[in-house]
Formats: C-alpha cells, structure tokens, sequence
C-alpha cells in the first residue's frame, strides 16, 4: 500500500525524510507527500489500490498510515463520522479517542505515526503484517531505509507495543496491548466450527479483494491451494504463480497438476540463475537466513512476474501453520505427549511470525511494487480458530484436520497433500547448497558473504548443552550473538535457572569470545524473572541487543516466563530447540560437543554418571533408562545436568584440573569443579 517515515530532533529532517522516500519510492509510486513540524517532518508514499488519498493528512493531529481497515465503513456509521475512506476514519478516530480505544476498534493490518502536540505514535497490527521500524530520531516502513540515511540503534517495533516519542523532551514511553486467548476453548460442535471457520475465511478473502484482477502465491499445498478454490468459488478472476529452481521440483509438478485439474490458470517460474537473485533478495529482506532467503526466492519469483502481468494485489497462504498446526515438531511432540496444546503453540508461532515471516513477506512483495494479502491472519479468524480444540487440528491421522476437511468439498484430495517447506518443495534450498559449495563454502558462509548485517541477540547462557547448543544454531543460521547473560542463582533448586557449576559461565564466554552478563539473584520463584529482566535490559543499553537465544526444549514454564519478559522490552525470542526430536538432538550433541554430566536426579542413574562424559555408550545407556523408567533423555525434567568443556564455537577448550563428587543420596549428587581453565584446542 505505502511507505511512511518520520524523522525528528535531527537538524537534516527535511532532507532525511525526501531521501527516505526516495529509497523506498518503489513502496509507493501514485504519489507522495510531507508534513513538517517545529523540530521534524512525517512523510509517504502511496501505493494505490482503489483510490487516490494523498498522505500525511491532518486534523487535530496528523497521520501517515500504511494498511488498510476493513471495517472503516461500519465504524463510520457507527459513531458518525464523516469519512470517505478508511484513512479518513482513522484520523478522525484518532483525533477524538486517542490512540489505545482507536486501535481497539479496527479490523484490519497497519502501521502508522501519529503526531499529536508534541507526541508521536507509534503502532502496528496486532500480529504484524505491516512492517514498522524505528530509532531515537525516527522511524520508517524498512529497517534498511534508517541505516541508509545513518543511524544505527534500529529497532522492530514489537506489534503489541505503543511507543510513544515526545519531540521536545527527546524522552520515550511505551504502552502494553493484549494479544488475542487461546482460552476459553470452544464449545461448539464439529460440523459448526467447520461452518464457522469456512464463513470466516470466505470472508477474510473477500474483504481483501479490493480490485478485480490479483495473483496467488501458489505452491499446490492446501493453504494457497484453498485460497483459490475459494476465490474461484467467490467468482473472481486471479491468476496463480509458482516459483522453482526446476521444473521437476515437486511443488512446480504439483502446482501444474492441480492448476489444470481444477482449471486454475497458472504461471511457473523458473529460475536457474539463482545468483544475482539471491544477490539482491539478501539486501531486500536485510538477512542471510538461510530459511527466510530459500523462501524469499520463491516469492521474489512469483512477485516478479505478478507484476509484469500487471497485478498490483498478492495473496499469501501464510499462516494456516500457526492456526491449525502444520509444522513437523507440532507433530512429532503431539505423537510424544498427551498434554499438547496446538492453541497455545500456535498463539506462540503467531507473536514471532512479525520476525520470521511478515517483514520478509512484505520487502519482497512490495520490492516488485504489489500489495500482499494474507487472509488466514485476518483478525477475527485467528481470535476463532485459536480457540478450536485440538483435536480438530492435529491427531495420529495428521495435522491441519479441520482445515483439510473443510478444503475437500472445494478440491477433493488434494486437500491431503502433504507439502514440503517452500525452499525444499522448490528446489532452492539445494541450489543454494550447490552455489556455495561451487564458491567452496558452506551454505551458512555463502550466504553470509552476500548479506552479514543481520540481528544481534542475546544468549541466555547456563553452562549446559542446551543453552549452548542454542547459541551454536543461531550462529549457523547467520544472526550474531552480542553477549551472554548468566544468571547467578543462590537457590540449587531454581524453577529457572541451572546452578551446578554455573562459575564456569565465565570460560566458555571467553571461549566463545563474548562478553558475559553476571545477573545475581536469591532464587526466589517468579522474583527471579525480574532479576533475568534485569540482565536483559543491561545487555540491550550495553550491547544493542534485539533479541534473546533460549535453550528451551520442551519446559512452557521457562519459555512462557522468557517470552513474557522479552514481550514486555518489546524484544523478540528465539528458541531454536523448541520440540526438537530430542533422540536426533542428543546425538547430534555427542557428535559435535565435548559435554559431561554436571548432577544427577533420577532413578536410575548413579555416581559413576558424574563427570561422564556424554558419548554414544553414554547415549545407549540413557535409551535403555528411558525405556525402563521413562526418563527423559534429555534431562528435560531435571534427571541430570550437563557442562559443556568444547564445541565447534569455542575457540579453546576448557580443562578440569580439580574437581570432586557430593552425593546426597545413592541417585542425587554434583559433580563439582574446582578448578578449571582454558586451553588451546
């Protein structure tokens, strides 16, 4: 739809916000327009879909916004307002109730600023579909529009955040939101949640065709395979794109089937020169990732040719996933536990999808000037379907059931296919394998060469594997670790933090290179959070940090408490071992770490188990424990505990030159180091 910028308390404002609209001119080329104010300017460019509204627009105060609000009209007639479009409503809504009770009324996806006295607004939609970033001197619709015009503290506005700049004060305040229950659960029955969720989604469709002619991201999986059956359904004229390295990739032969099956017309893009795409996609979507850059070649493909076919509007199956649980771990840890709850997994992949999904979405799309739709984060099907019982979303049978029921009354069968991630399902993933390897790297590094300004994080570090083998994924999928944070617990029986041996924190930070964070905290439950919270802050004023490493696996009760705090510093989380297949994790664990068992507590498990070194005789004997006693493998449930002596990013190993064995009991003990250092591997 638009760009929109903002840049104050910067004697260049004037000439910072023409520049950034000329940097992201391709945001919006029907026109584009400025406001400036006593110590700053607001600027935007429009990319019009119906109708021509020149922006910023002024009132009381004055807006740029970026989205579109589906029930403008009813809110108009509702509270009487005067507007001819939503735009319109919004600044008059704005002017009258204030930022919060406005933001309460509307169903749609937006970013946008509000400059009222001496304050400016900043908000986006709950889930984050339209893009916001921003620093001490401003703000704009890309991260990398900032950095071109040289600031450096950046910032992802988190979706459930207000942030609010005073203009003469230079001084910052933020306002919570809520996000959308998971509870109560539903009490309806099957064939009415079908009902209800097929009238939603039809709904969700229909309200974001604002013009006659659009694409559909196709791959032939269910999502964009549905998205079209029911705009076939609906009677409007689309045409479907997909994107592959090869023509036998198994989406492209997919897509081609069902396309002529169901009579869709269908474009296929091939792309066999993937090198000057990749080129310029890493800049666009400002990552290497190596996920978010095989997916965004799929997209950048498809978007490419919807725009010389003359489509200003795309529609993306982006997230049916996070509503009726698609993704392997769900299933895996679904076959492995009876106390699954797809809901609230689902409510967790919707608060990250704003960093792992949306942004690259939208650069990608808007980069070849089209508007993305994304029907299944329409707001009122999400607050629906996060509150379908599980059992209509995953069971032994599969996953997304309710979905794939509805589907097949539109698409028959091909309502089960069962679909590979979109880098795989295209081929992409191995052409970028086989271009790094020609340029004789691995894929991490090949990728890395092209884009290596990507997120700096925070880790949360314990001394463990899990922590650190945390730390070791997020650096293989390119982002950058600033510092770890240890915290010091007084209490050994800690709700959240691991305690044996904890001092040796202080080696393997300098193994790795980094600065360490030391939190000190009595071990109080929940008291303890607001000592983490604490480091946190620290490390985001010291290192600039944007987000925390979590070596959670399958605990809710420490990844729910680290999300709430990250939630609440508008920072973002990223737990890379969430529902690993915990029996692949461990051996890979013993494969590429040097770890040794730190404490033991469980049946089973002894004295000689302290200071052992995990390896696979180590592995075997822990599979014959679990079947024998139900232990978990991993020592999730505090069996045991682990140190981690070397790794692959550890640039020395650490040797114990002391150390002893405590035993409380036959099966309860610690394995205790008393003296230690760091050696050259």
């Amino acid at each position: 739809m638009c760009g929109i910028i903002g840049i104050f308390n910067d004697k260049e404002h004037k000439t910072k916000v023409a520049k950034g609209l000329e940097l992201m001119k391709y945001r919006g080329r029907d026109s584009k327009g400025t406001y400036s104010f006593d110590n700053g300017s607001l600027g935007h460019c429009l990319h019009a879909i119906v109708s021509h509204v020149k922006q910023p627009v002024k009132g009381k105060g004055v807006l740029v916004f970026n989205g579109e609000i589906y029930n403008w009209k009813e809110l108009a007639k509702k509270y009487k307002v005067k507007a001819e479009n939503d735009t319109e409503l919004l600044l008059s809504s704005l002017d009258k109730d204030g930022v919060e009770k406005t933001l309460s009324k509307l169903d749609g996806v937006y970013a946008l600023a509000y400059l009222k006295g001496d304050n400016v607004y900043l908000a986006r939609d709950l889930i984050g579909v339209k893009p916001l970033w921003y620093c001490e001197n401003g703000f704009a619709s890309e991260k990398k529009v900032l950095e071109k015009l040289g600031y450096i503290d950046i910032s992802e506005l988190n979706p459930r955040r207000i942030v609010v700049f005073n203009t003469k004060t230079k001084k910052t305040k933020t306002i919570q939101r809520k996000f959308f229950n998971t509870k109560p659960e539903l009490k309806e029955d099957y064939k009415k949640i079908k009902h209800n969720i097929e009238e939603l989604f039809k709904k969700a469709v229909k309200k974001r065709v604002s013009n006659k002619r659009f694409g559909i991201l196709f791959s032939g999986g269910i999502d964009s395979v549905f998205i079209a059956a029911i705009a076939k359904s609906l009677g409007y004229d689309f045409t479907c794109y997909v994107c592959g390295f090869s023509r036998f990739a198994p989406d492209v032969v997919y897509a081609k089937e069902i396309a002529k099956k169901l009579k869709f017309k269908l474009k296929v893009i091939i792309i066999k020169d993937i090198k000057k795409y990749l080129e310029r996609i890493t800049k666009i979507i400002e990552s290497s990732h190596a996920v978010k850059t095989g997916v965004a070649l799929t997209l950048f493909g498809a978007c490419e040719k919807a725009h010389k076919d003359g489509c200003k509007v795309i529609f993306s199956g982006l997230g049916s996933e996070q509503l009726f649980g698609g993704y392997t771990r769900q299933m895996h840890y679904f076959k492995s536990s009876k106390h699954f709850d797809i809901n609230k997994e689902g409510m967790y992949h919707l608060l990250s999808i704003y960093e792992r999904d949306t942004y690259r979405d939208d650069t990608i799309s808007m980069s070849n000037e089209l508007e993305l739709r994304i029907p299944f984060l329409d707001s009122e099907l999400v607050k629906y379907c996060l509150r379908v019982p599980s059992k209509y979303k995953i069971s032994d049978e599969g996953d997304k059931l309710v979905l794939r029921d509805i589907a097949q009354k539109y698409v028959g069968d091909y309502a089960k296919r069962k679909k590979k991630a979109a880098q795989y399902g295209s081929f992409f993933d191995k052409a970028i394998m086989k271009l790094a390897k020609k340029n004789k790297k691995t894929k991490t590094d090949y990728l890395r060469s092209l884009y290596n300004k990507n997120l700096v994080l925070g880790a949360l570090i314990s001394g463990g594997k899990d922590s650190i083998y945390a730390i070791h994924a997020m650096l293989r999928q390119n982002y950058k670790v600033g510092c770890v944070i240890a915290v010091y617990s007084a209490n050994e029986s800690s709700y959240m933090f691991h305690t044996p041996n904890i001092e040796l924190v202080e080696l393997q930070a300098k193994a790795m290179g980094l600065p360490l964070i030391k939190v000190m905290s009595k071990g109080k439950k929940e008291e303890e959070l607001k000592d983490l919270e604490k480091g946190i802050v620290l490390a985001m004023k010291k290192y600039q940090i944007k987000g925390i490493i979590s070596g959670a696996t399958y605990s809710d009760y420490q990844r729910s408490r680290i999300f709430k705090i990250c939630e609440s510093l508008g920072i973002k989380v990223f737990s890379p071992l969430w529902h690993v297949d915990l029996h692949a994790y461990m051996k890979d664990i013993f494969r590429r770490f040097s770890v040794i068992f730190s404490s033991i507590a469980a049946d089973g498990l002894s004295e000689k188990w302290l200071g052992r070194k995990l390896d696979s005789e180590a592995f075997d004997d822990l599979v014959k424990l679990e079947e024998k006693f139900g232990m978990n493998i991993a020592g999730e449930g505090g069996e045991f505990e682990t140190l981690v002596l070397d790794c692959p990013i550890f640039k020395k190993k650490i040797v114990i030159t002391k150390e002893h064995n405590e035993l409380e009991k036959k099966y309860i003990g610690w394995y205790v180091v008393d003296e230690a250092v760091l050696e050259e591997k």
